[in-house]
């Protein structure tokens, strides 16, 4: 993936029209659609170039690829931004002000890069409990996404770590698909809403496993095979014999590098104008996890670097005619 990448060697300001920070799905298809409207963008790799799905292996949605593995299709996709005139740099963003145009950014050398407009593109990162083998073993039956490996699982013994509601939507996902699903709270009661709590409740292939933590992933060295779960009640431990562990604690947007710049939800998810990606600044544009906490997958992270990318393009028409923009 790094053939042809620039690596920053100055810190005089590299200007350009747009400047994309991040290289997952949003980030490359975002290049793809502005080196196609001659913005000859410029692309920040960040610290994991190809985003999330660089640590992923077989990928079974996405459309035209019967399966693909992750970082194939990640580098796929990188050099179809090259082909078309992408710069993209090996670089990660430590600094950004976006007070003014151009938008500035300095990367963690000090190199300086300035843009007429901007796509944020960082993605976001699931929690993990914390455990090495859980590490060891992603991948190999553990996963911190149900809608993206849930297939695999068919017919199973699995178990969903959590209380949220995307932990109770992971367990009821994953009923679909596995012949048993236990769902694992450290807590003796839900946080999910009161209709998924009912949902889960009354499916008969989901037991609920209260007051009880992951205290190691059990496997051979090639999968997982069970679970060693901590009893907080009585401080017991016990093995839970199964095939897979999804871990449902959340996600952390990476969105540090723009707070108190741009407006953000609670959880620090990006607010964008609904139906776009437009953000609070005038010019910035926000696609993928860094603005999207519900569906996280690879197709919506590329259909929102698409809209971003032909958003910018009318930002930069819009501006260079004159055309004031709402703030």
């Amino acid at each position: 993936m790094q053939a042809n990448t620039t690596t920053p060697a100055s810190t005089t300001a590299r200007h350009s029209k747009l400047l994309i920070i991040g290289s997952g799905p949003a980030g490359y298809t975002a290049a793809i659609y502005a080196s196609r409207s001659a913005l000859e963008p410029v692309l920040i790799e960040g610290l994991q170039p190809g985003g999330q799905l660089t640590i992923t292996t077989d990928v079974e949605n996405w459309p035209g690829d019967t399966s693909v593995q992750g970082p194939e299709l990640m580098a796929r996709m990188g050099d179809h931004a090259r082909h078309l005139g992408t710069e993209i740099i090996n670089d990660y963003i430590v600094e950004v002000d976006l007070s003014r145009r151009p938008f500035t950014a300095v990367g963690d050398g000090g190199a300086r890069y300035s843009a007429d407009s901007l796509v944020i593109a960082t993605g976001a990162n699931a929690r993990w409990l914390g455990l090495d083998s859980e590490r060891l073993y992603r991948s190999k039956g553990v996963s911190a996404c149900a809608t993206c490996d849930g297939f695999f699982f068919r017919n199973k013994v699995v178990a969903v770590v959590g209380g949220g509601n995307t932990a109770v939507e992971d367990a009821l996902h994953m009923a679909n698909f596995a012949s048993q699903v236990y769902l694992i709270h450290r807590r003796g009661s839900l946080r999910a809403d009161k209709t998924n709590q009912a949902r889960l409740l009354a499916n008969g292939k989901i037991t609920p496993i209260w007051n009880a933590e992951v205290a190691d992933v059990l496997g051979d060295g090639k999968k997982v095979t069970g679970l060693r779960l901590h009893h907080r009640d009585s401080g017991e431990t016990s093995e839970l014999a199964l095939d897979g562990l999804f871990v449902a604690i959340g996600h952390d947007p990476a969105t540090s590098l723009f707070k108190g710049q741009l407006v953000m939800d609670e959880d620090g998810y990006i607010v964008v104008t609904p139906g776009s990606t437009a953000t609070s600044v005038p010019g910035v544009f926000a696609a993928g996890d860094v603005q999207d906490k519900h569906f996280r997958q690879a197709v919506v992270s590329a259909g929102m670097g698409c809209m971003a990318a032909l958003e910018a393009e009318h930002f930069l028409i819009d501006t260079q005619a004159g055309i004031s923009q709402p703030g």
